[in-house]
């Protein structure tokens, strides 16, 4: 999952940032509020984290102008005012959580991965395709009642198709939802990692096959047939 981080204390920035990467999230960061409109008017991302006070364009009116695009990506304001009312401004504006500072990491965590939660494809923590079962909390992934061992990044893949089942999701999409907005990463990457994948899932199960290619489009992960 795509998260932008839009803070203009960049030594709260990079430690979110540390900390997200640590969780296999892909994470951009910008540290003032029109690139952070930029990136987020542009860019496909999962979950926006924007602080309030920012340089040139603050955390509100971000939000505003984002909404106001008919841009819903889940936003959750960071920011040092905790009175009732900055809340409810932040919330009647269009953000859909806010955590004031100080915070723990772990709370900010668990507020994103509610807010992820939300979407119409999301199951909650489990996401399940046929046998398959991934947990977003304590990355245990299961099929045929076996373990899965992955690396960050072959979780971060399937956990982005699993929230999508039965949808063809590009390569572009997959680069841009798995790897960072700098990263320097080629299709065939792509494909490289959902061989992974494929490998590691069908070699302990003797049902169908879940990742299917779908030529000249992508990819997609099914329990059906072809």
């Amino acid at each position: 999952m795509r998260i932008l981080v839009v803070e203009d204390e960049h030594k709260i920035a990079n430690s979110v940032k540390k900390g997200l990467e640590l969780e296999n999230f892909a994470v951009d960061t910008v540290y003032d509020g029109p690139a952070g409109y930029d990136l987020a008017a542009t860019e496909d991302y999962d979950a926006l984290i924007l602080d309030l006070m920012l340089p040139g364009i603050d955390g509100l009116a971000i939000t505003r102008k984002l909404r106001q695009k008919n841009i819903h990506t889940p936003i959750l304001i960071l920011t040092a005012k905790g009175r009732v009312d900055d809340k409810v401004t932040g919330l009647n504006t269009g953000a859909d959580d806010y955590l004031s500072k100080p915070f723990s990491f772990n709370e900010l965590l668990a507020r994103l991965r509610a807010l992820l939660r939300r979407p119409k494809n999301s199951t909650g923590r489990i996401l399940q395709v046929g046998d398959l079962i991934l947990d977003t909390v304590t990355y245990e992934v299961r099929r045929n009642r076996q373990i899965l061992k992955l690396s960050g990044r072959e979780f971060a893949l399937l956990e982005y198709l699993m929230r999508h089942p039965d949808k063809v999701i590009t390569k572009e999409q997959i680069i841009s939802h798995v790897w960072n907005y700098d990263a320097d990463i080629l299709t065939n990457t792509v494909e490289v990692f959902v061989g992974f994948l494929r490998k590691k899932i069908d070699r302990i199960s003797s049902g169908p096959k879940l990742i299917k290619t779908v030529r000249g489009f992508g990819y997609k992960i099914s329990a059906t047939g072809e």
